[in-house]
């Protein structure tokens, strides 16, 4: 439905899927989510290393502890959200028990009594709503947006992504280090509520739910690897995260510890550095449309990874060359992340029947986000057995290793979306 109230002038500056009143306010409950989970990404680590004094070990398993939903659940999650009629009544859900579950880390913090296996349990379970949050998404999601419009779509979603890590590191580092972790964690709290809030003043015509035999938890991922194009997305995303967060599990403790970076430095490096993402979430449809959707994607597997390599060369040089080295990685790779995002997200969508996206979104979930808490202790103990500067050599050097599962597939030289 359009909005017939905006004024002609300023139609042709917002751009036409805004001016949709359904996926506006489902595009500003995403917006105002990412902006708070930027917040809690950076608060949470620094909670861990500056108030319970975490170490590598403990960093890599909090990271994994957030993620092992991913590898426990997908399948299941999948399987139950195709056949449960109204997606975002369970969007809305995980919104409202992420919020409860963030309220309760600052009182026990004020409490004096936070510790580290709570840390772990709160991160299980925020891992495992917004795991839930994220299958049902892509349902949703194509009973909002026309096939076409599926790459502006995405743009428009990775915009405010890209923002929010514009924004949200750097409020939350200077939250962190003016006010403590706990009271920046807050500011999430209403995130997660003004997302719910949203989602309830959307009434999306959901799709029917299609009874199809023979869909059982496995039928995802039967699906994804007969697949060339959904088979060779889901490898080369999965090797580019599993070293990932190796590097993601050790990046706090060694900026913070080895470089001596300041919280709030740090979140301005990473805001500032993001502005990179939004100028990727800005060309990428422009990009797609000129080179093709699957070069583009190529393009993303290599911009991502490539530029953390700058981080350990960060070390033993003065304190302006890292934060100039700093600054370049962030850009240059959440440059890289937006375009990655969009075109696989995309490209994901196009090649899956509406009947099996939750399914497919659930077997995705289970290898790629699951092989994410596996890099992460890999991470930890690697920065405990080597030290953590080997360890994030051989991370960035890995990631990009996984440009070479798309590079040698029918995807590279893929023009248009797939069909299903």
């Amino acid at each position: 439905m359009t909005d017939t109230l905006t004024p002609p002038g300023r139609r042709r500056l917002v751009p036409r899927l805004l001016r949709e009143t359904t996926f506006r306010r489902y595009w500003s409950a995403q917006t105002v989510s990412m902006f708070g989970d930027q917040i809690t990404l950076l608060a949470i680590p620094l909670l861990a290393v500056l108030t319970v004094g975490a170490g590598p070990a403990e960093m890599g398993y909090l990271t994994a502890a957030a993620l092992v939903p991913n590898l426990v659940f997908s399948l299941i999650a999948g399987a139950w959200v195709d056949r449960f009629p109204h997606k975002r009544h369970i969007m809305i859900a995980a919104d409202l028990g992420r919020a409860a579950l963030l309220l309760s880390v600052p009182l026990l913090a004020w409490a004096d009594l936070l510790t580290l296996p709570y840390l772990y349990v709160f991160a299980f379970a925020a891992g495992t709503l917004a795991m839930f949050f994220e299958v049902a998404h892509s349902s949703l999601f194509v009973s909002l947006v026309r096939r076409p419009d599926y790459v502006d779509a995405n743009s428009l979603v990775n915009g405010s992504r890209a923002m929010s890590y514009v924004a949200g590191p750097s409020v939350g580092g200077v939250l962190v280090q003016w006010l403590t972790a706990p009271v920046a964690l807050l500011a999430d709290v209403l995130s997660y509520l003004a997302s719910a809030l949203f989602l309830t003043r959307i009434k999306p015509v959901e799709r029917p739910v299609e009874t199809r035999e023979g869909l059982g938890l496995g039928a995802g991922l039967r699906f994804v690897v007969r697949s060339a194009v959904l088979r060779s997305l889901l490898l080369g995303t999965t090797t580019l995260n599993l070293f990932n967060y190796i590097f993601a599990a050790l990046f706090v403790l060694y900026v913070t510890t080895d470089l001596g970076v300041t919280p709030g430095t740090l979140g301005i490096i990473i805001g500032a550095g993001s502005v990179g993402g939004l100028l990727g979430a800005v060309v990428t449809s422009r990009v797609a449309r000129r080179f093709g959707i699957g070069p583009t994607l190529v393009a993303g597997f290599v911009v991502f990874p490539a530029p953390l390599i700058l981080v350990p060369l960060a070390d033993g040089t003065s304190m302006p060359v890292v934060l100039t080295l700093l600054l370049i990685s962030e850009f240059l790779s959440a440059l890289g992340v937006m375009m990655l995002d969009i075109t696989a997200g995309s490209i994901q969508t196009a090649a899956t029947p509406d009947s099996m996206l939750a399914l497919v979104q659930g077997a995705k979930r289970t290898v790629n986000y699951g092989i994410r808490p596996i890099g992460a202790l890999i991470g930890g103990a690697l920065g405990t057995a080597l030290g953590v500067l080997p360890a994030l050599w051989i991370a960035t050097i890995g990631a990009v290793a996984g440009t070479l599962w798309v590079l040698f597939s029918p995807i590279a030289t893929m023009r248009e979306l797939p069909e299903s």
